[in-house]
């Protein structure tokens, strides 16, 4: 026997018909909808509009660039009194000491030179001497009157000479720690006006980030997949050992008449240690993995090879011997913007750097504004 359905009764298609025509209208209106908010996000986002918020965006970045090139002086300026008051200090320890060991001399030679006088008292083989050196008024009187006897003998002379010069390196040594110390408190309060410049740009740089928020995540995002494709080139340039010549960078290449030829660099192997930090976020400051400044990553780079350079790049610039753009080769160290930031050439007209707050250790080309700000480089 065949199944049949229940016939539908005529209420029952009829409600059928009415929800489906209700969904049909509901998913048209839906369409509708979204189809008005397109629209209205088109109408929005006209290209006067885009053209203007790029304009703002670039405008933003324009100062903020003059903020980073201010930010970089102002850091490496600090760390230079950083650099200067550890000399000043080392300079105090050392001098503290040599004060001490020459009052332990000095009370040495005092007591040598009373115990010639005991003697020259006792003898009655120079009563002439002892008449003048009785006639002394003081410790320096009788000093000048002991250099002046031409039968003093030349023991007594030796000692009175030991006296005059340890009294003299103690008179000498104690001006030398005053100026020192008058330095100290001249460089502390400079670090501490540029500590204070230095908050003062980071907060105005924050406050111009924050206006333009969504075109620096794009940049950063579009910068991120640069880098990335940066370092592998980079990577496999320094495993094939191939060098390829700075070219097209806006630099003149000759080397200026008179300037010293630098020796064959013997450190390129700091680029590939330098490598490893890539994406370690700038610190002012900072010379740990933690966080680097410009300076600071170079100094930490090569510290791993056993070269010992200071936190500042101007103190940097002042080592090694001048290379010409020309004769760059991985390892050598590139300035920029009057010295007051530093990287390390790794070939290929690149180089790799802490660039400055809110950004991270990078691989830059020697190109567009770093060629307009290349101050000159070092072979260390």
């Amino acid at each position: 026997m065949t199944y049949r359905p229940p016939p539908v009764r005529p209420s029952t298609r009829i409600f059928r018909v009415l929800v489906a025509s209700g969904r049909k209208r509901q998913a048209q209106a839906f369409a509708l909808g979204i189809a008005m908010l397109c629209a209205a996000a088109s109408a929005n986002a006209t290209p006067g509009t885009v053209a203007a918020k790029r304009a703002q965006a670039q405008q933003v970045l324009a100062q903020i660039q003059k903020i980073d090139d201010s930010l970089g002086a102002a850091v490496e300026s600090y760390n230079l009194a950083n650099v200067r008051l550890q000399k000043i200090e080392s300079d105090q320890r050392e001098n503290r000491v040599q004060l001490k060991l020459t009052r332990a001399n000095l009370k040495i030679a005092q007591a040598s030179l009373a115990a010639r006088l005991v003697t020259a008292y006792t003898s009655t083989q120079d009563n002439s001497t002892l008449s003048v050196l009785l006639g002394a008024t003081s410790l320096d009187d009788l000093l000048n009157r002991i250099e002046a006897v031409n039968s003093t003998s030349q023991q007594d002379a030796s000692i009175v000479q030991q006296v005059t010069s340890f009294k003299a390196a103690i008179q000498r040594q104690r001006t030398e720690l005053r100026q020192a110390h008058s330095a100290q408190q001249t460089i502390v309060a400079q670090k501490a006006a540029q500590k204070q410049r230095i908050e003062s740009q980071l907060a105005s740089r924050r406050q111009l980030l924050s206006s333009i928020k969504g075109q620096i995540a794009q940049m950063r995002a579009v910068e991120a997949a640069q880098q990335r494709q940066l370092a592998a080139e980079a990577r496999s340039r320094l495993a094939g050992g191939v060098q390829v010549p700075v070219s097209g960078v806006g630099i003149s290449a000759s080397t200026p008449e008179g300037s010293t030829v630098a020796p064959p660099n013997v450190h390129g192997g700091v680029v590939g240690i330098a490598m490893r930090y890539l994406g370690v976020p700038y610190v002012w400051g900072g010379s740990s993995p933690s966080g680097f400044d410009c300076s600071g990553l170079v100094s930490y780079v090569f510290a791993q090879i056993g070269v010992s350079l200071p936190h500042s790049s101007y103190a940097q610039f002042g080592i090694g011997t001048p290379v010409s753009i020309g004769e760059l080769q991985p390892g050598d160290l590139v300035f920029f913007t009057g010295a007051s930031h530093v990287g390390i050439y790794i070939g290929g007209g690149q180089f790799i750097h802490a660039p400055h707050t809110g950004d991270v250790v990078k691989i830059s080309s020697l190109s567009g504004y770093y060629s307009s700000n290349f101050a000159g480089a070092r072979r260390v």
